[in-house]
């Protein structure tokens, strides 16, 4: 039986402050850093230990990872960072308090582009500041590739390949995985491997930091998940 383990970033510190994150590069918040040192010690308690790991190019995911790699003593391990697993891209929400974007929209609009499988928030010009080409980080990527605003459908559409090309040929080789990404990149990954219903997708929980255990069988087809507490 093989396992690979999903992560959810710390929390930051615009989730502390309830904005739309997305692909802003937040630190994260002192609760956030305990949080992720606390997951580190239940992995070590469990005794898991990794042979590679993957995370985003965000700072709350990197840290994330780092902490917890410390704490199981094993910060020399191979990592390998993709703009694929980022968070799913708020468009033109990005940076605002959420409430704030409730009051202006209304309720059950926000709630669309927050909860639906395939709506998109309003997106972005590629002028924008906000616009990931604007980055230095993702200046080699094709400029079509890079998203303005994204549905949790979309998000999977960048995920899902960056599993199969990357990810999935070294858990056919038996490999120890780690990912440390975010809620919506998880989201994705989670609904691919367990065939999980579009509406029911969207319920699934993903708590900041807290492992999501993952089980392939010997032909590495997923056999159950599970929260690890």
């Amino acid at each position: 039986m093989n396992k690979v383990v999903l992560i959810r970033h710390g929390e930051s510190e615009w989730n502390q402050l309830n904005k739309f994150t997305g692909w802003h590069d937040v630190e994260l918040s002192q609760n956030g850093k305990n949080e992720a040192k606390k997951t580190g010690l239940l992995l070590k308690k469990e005794k898991f230990f990794f042979d590679c790991a993957y995370t985003s190019m965000l700072k709350r995911a990197i840290y994330t990872l780092q902490y917890i790699l410390k704490k199981l003593n094993q910060p020399w391990l191979s990592v390998q960072k993709s703009w694929r697993l980022n968070e799913r891209h708020y468009g033109a929400l990005e940076g605002f308090n959420k409430n704030e974007i409730i009051q202006k929209y209304g309720y059950e609009q926000v709630l669309l582009w927050r909860r639906s499988f395939n709506i998109s928030p309003p997106q972005i010009d590629i002028k924008d500041k906000r616009f990931p080409s604007n980055d230095i980080r993702y200046s080699n990527i094709d400029i079509n590739e890079l998203p303005k605003g994204e549905s949790l459908e979309l998000t999977i559409k960048r995920v899902v390949p960056y599993w199969e090309q990357c990810i999935y040929p070294q858990l056919k080789k038996r490999k120890k995985i780690l990912i440390v990404a975010h809620g919506n990149s998880l989201r994705a990954l989670m609904k691919y491997l367990n065939k999980i219903d579009n509406k029911k997708i969207i319920e699934l929980e993903i708590p900041t930091a807290v492992p999501i255990i993952l089980e392939f069988n010997e032909q590495c087809v997923p056999t159950k998940w599970y929260y690890l507490k």
